[in-house]
């Protein structure tokens, strides 16, 4: 007899829905898995056999096969299991022929038939319903999680052998807990670090360029000497950010889920701040593998934040594998299994020293091969790509603190929402992201601003891309001051805030 179960299995952060066919026949006892499957698919022939022992059930001393369609993609992990399993009790005419069409199956199995929770269970739920499922059962655990796609009924299954009972009528499904609301937002790397901008005393330019890079999504580049608060500052921008709308943390969610990273049964809160330690490799980064793909740290960072402090420290190779993502906002990865595409628009912002002993100037002990050396670390093309690049100096004795991060998120949010009602019509919501050649249309510019532009355009001898990220950062400016069009104040401010490297 042959059975057919929908289930789902990961690509990426993506779910690839499946279908598990079972066929039992008659013949010596035989058991076979095709359909490009991984080694932890192949290997769950003794863990589902052992399972549907242990629940009590019959394991039919027959020919059975499995396959896995669409046999031309590579099937990993073990959480098709339950799918394969409930397959061979339907076979088997164990279970009512037809119980399963309307639903889907996700879950490990472990060898006393319990049902363990799997990987990326929201991607693999949301790809199932984009397939048409309106049912699902997932492990009691991944509940919560599956609840978080819309117009889907859970059902959460313990064990096999009570599963069992549910889909044959003779059990109520049991109830699941939703997972407890907490205070705090979920996926952060800062929700154990209570920070505020209202610790920072002066570095009132700075603290000025930070606000525009959180208005409008600008990568910032800040240097400066040990000690001058360029880390404070970079990692108090996830306070003054505009949180994320639904679709958003829907999506940022889906991928920490599906990365293994905790998510609690719920939304991810707070845009994601990532900070990677200077010896992460291209792959850490960008992402990569061999047997399975994972995604890096700018996909982790997707629509937050990734904060690269000691940026001249990071190997020259791993930082110029950024500069496709930062203009792309996507990473593909190629390898022999085929081509993924990982989502990676985040927002870049890192610090560094200008030289290797970091020192001011007048103190600075390092020898122009030494300092040449170190700069040549950050390509061209790289510190290009920086909207905002600022140095930062010591502020000081009588200097007071400034604004908390209350205060400042207010203007931000408000320029964020400008930003958002402006491309409603447009495949891009902030001023970061809108394209070049989209920016002299966009970005009008008042009568008495264009002898300034000219001038900024001859004297600094843009390009294209400089001018370009300069008008960008003068039109969030522009929102933040919520001025409809761009003055010359505007333009000669975000001049102001991309210094040359020095």
């Amino acid at each position: 007899m042959l059975a057919a179960v929908r289930s789902a299995t990961l690509a990426g952060v993506d779910g690839q829905a499946v279908t598990v066919e079972v066929h039992v026949s008659p013949g010596l006892p035989a058991y076979q898995v095709v359909g490009l499957p991984d080694a932890a698919v192949r290997e769950s022939r003794e863990r589902v056999r052992a399972a549907v022992l242990s629940s009590g059930l019959e394991w039919p001393m027959r020919r059975i096969t499995v396959n896995l369609a669409p046999g031309g993609v590579r099937k990993s992990g073990p959480g098709l299991e339950l799918a394969v399993a409930l397959g061979v009790l339907v076979a088997s005419e164990q279970l009512p022929a037809g119980v399963l069409d309307d639903a889907a199956v996700l879950g490990e199995l472990g060898l006393d038939g319990s049902v363990r929770p799997v990987l990326g269970t929201l991607a693999l739920v949301d790809a199932l319903a984009r397939r048409g499922c309106t049912s699902v059962v997932v492990p009691h655990e991944n509940a919560a999680e599956a609840e978080l796609v819309h117009d889907l009924h859970v059902h959460g299954a313990r064990h096999l052998g009570e599963l069992h009972a549910c889909l044959k009528g003779e059990a109520p499904w049991p109830d699941w807990e939703p997972a407890p609301a907490t205070d705090g937002p979920a996926g952060s790397e800062g929700d154990d670090e209570l920070v505020d901008l209202a610790e920072v005393r002066g570095l009132t330019f700075a603290r000025g360029a930070l606000e525009t890079a959180a208005a409008g999504g600008h990568h910032l580049l800040m240097w400066g000497p040990p000690g001058t608060g360029k880390t404070m500052l970079a990692r108090r921008l996830a306070t003054i950010v505009a949180p994320l709308e639904a679709a958003e943390a829907l999506e940022v969610t889906r991928i920490h889920s599906a990365a293994a990273e905790p998510v609690g049964g719920r939304l991810v809160a707070a845009r994601p701040f990532r900070a990677p330690h200077h010896t992460a490799s291209t792959a850490a980064l960008v992402g990569g593998g061999s047997a399975r793909l994972r995604p890096g740290e700018v996909t982790l960072a997707h629509r937050g934040i990734l904060f690269l402090d000691e940026l001249g420290e990071f190997a020259p190779s791993a930082l110029d594998a950024l500069r496709q993502p930062l203009e792309e906002r996507v990473v593909r990865i190629s390898r022999q299994p085929g081509t993924l595409t990982f989502p990676a628009a985040f927002q870049l912002v890192a610090c560094t020293n200008p030289c290797p002993c970091g020192r001011e100037p007048s103190a600075c002990c390092c020898t122009e091969r030494a300092k040449s050396r170190y700069r040549r670390r950050l390509s061209a093309p790289l510190i290009d790509r920086f909207d905002l690049r600022i140095p930062v100096s010591a502020p000081l004795p009588g200097d007071r603190p400034g604004e908390s991060s209350a205060d400042v998120r207010a203007r931000v949010v408000a320029a964020v929402e400008r930003q958002r009602s402006r491309y409603a019509d447009w495949p891009w919501s902030t001023n970061a992201s809108m394209p070049a050649g989209a920016v002299a249309r966009l970005v009008p510019l008042d009568a008495g601003a264009e002898h300034v532009w000219h001038r900024l355009i001859a004297e600094r001898m843009l390009t294209g891309r400089g001018a370009a990220r300069i008008r960008r950062v003068a039109r969030t400016v522009a929102d933040l001051a919520d001025v409809p069009s761009v003055g010359g104040e505007h333009l000669e401010r975000a001049a102001l805030m991309r210094e040359d490297l020095s």
